[in-house]
This record gives C-alpha cells, sequence and structure tokens, in this order.
C-alpha cells in the first residue's frame, strides 16, 4: 500500500484557462426572399382567410402536415398549396371532462378526436361538435368546420354529419 496523497481539484487560482480564440467571423447575409411567395410554419391557424383547409404538397413527397416551407424528405422549397377534402372519418376519439385548457373550462364537457379525410392519406386532430362524447362512434362521418379566431384567421374543428 501506497501513501500516496490525495488529489485534489484545481483551484480557480491554479486552474489554466482555454486559451482565446479570435472572433468568429459574422455570418454570411442569407439570400433575399419573397415571404408572400413562400408557405408559413408552424402557424397554429393554418386555414386560409376564405376559410379553406389547406395545406403544402411536396410534387415528389406528397402532402404535408403542416404546411411547410420546404420538404422535410427531399429539401425542395417547391411547393404547393392544395386545398384538402372537407369531409371524414372520425378514427378515434376522447372527451375532455375535466381540466379543460385555460379559457375553455365554462365549455366541458367537450370531445376531440383523429380524423381520417376522405381521399388522401392524413389524419387530423381537433374538437369534435354535433353531438355529445358519449354519442361519437368511431367511423362516424363528420365534415371540417372553419371558425374564425378573431384576427382574420380560421381555425378548423370538425362537425357530425346528422
Amino acid at each position: 500500500m501506497t501513501t500516496e496523497p490525495p488529489r485534489r481539484r484545481p483551484t480557480p487560482a491554479t486552474a489554466t484557462s482555454p486559451p482565446t480564440s479570435p472572433e468568429p467571423a459574422p455570418p454570411a447575409p442569407r439570400p433575399e426572399r419573397k415571404a408572400d411567395v413562400r408557405p408559413y410554419l408552424l402557424d397554429f391557424y393554418p386555414l386560409e382567410s376564405e376559410g379553406r383547409l389547406s395545406t403544402t404538397r411536396c410534387r415528389t413527397d406528397g402532402l404535408l402536415w403542416p404546411p411547410r416551407t420546404a420538404c422535410p424528405t427531399c429539401h425542395t422549397e417547391d411547393l404547393e398549396w392544395v386545398d384538402l377534402p372537407d369531409r371524414g372519418r372520425l378514427y378515434a376519439f376522447s372527451a375532455v371532462l375535466a381540466g379543460a385548457p385555460l379559457g375553455m373550462e365554462t365549455e366541458v364537457p367537450f370531445s376531440v378526436g383523429l380524423v381520417d379525410l376522405d381521399g388522401v392519406p392524413l389524419r387530423l386532430y381537433g374538437r369534435v361538435e354535433g353531438r355529445p362524447w358519449n354519442a361519437l362512434r368511431i367511423g362516424l362521418e363528420v365534415r371540417v368546420e372553419p371558425y374564425p379566431v378573431g384576427d382574420g384567421r380560421f381555425f378548423y374543428r370538425f362537425r357530425a354529419v346528422e
């Protein structure tokens, strides 16, 4: 057994600081792009001002949800706007019976669900209106219903088709 003294951690007085490097060069300016020709990204209200449910589509990879400025697969920025179907079928649902988000406490109970839109490989999540939560069924036909959010834009929800 050796009687070596314990090693100490360096103190600020004995610690050596890394060498300083020169200031990094400022990033190169990005090319100017017209904001009105590129779709927006991460807008919580993806409906257009006319109240149509729209998204972007890549010519190679198909529909993108939410609308994007570039395809996440092939990275092209050559995207087109397309309107989505206004009908679908309820794939799954749940009821909010308590613990609603702020501002929605007086609306409890209400239903939310996943809807398979007709004719496109896209399943959207949203509020389901038109029937009480305990009268909803998987496969129920619903339609997209836009509603104004007060600033000229719209959000969507689903309404049971009678």
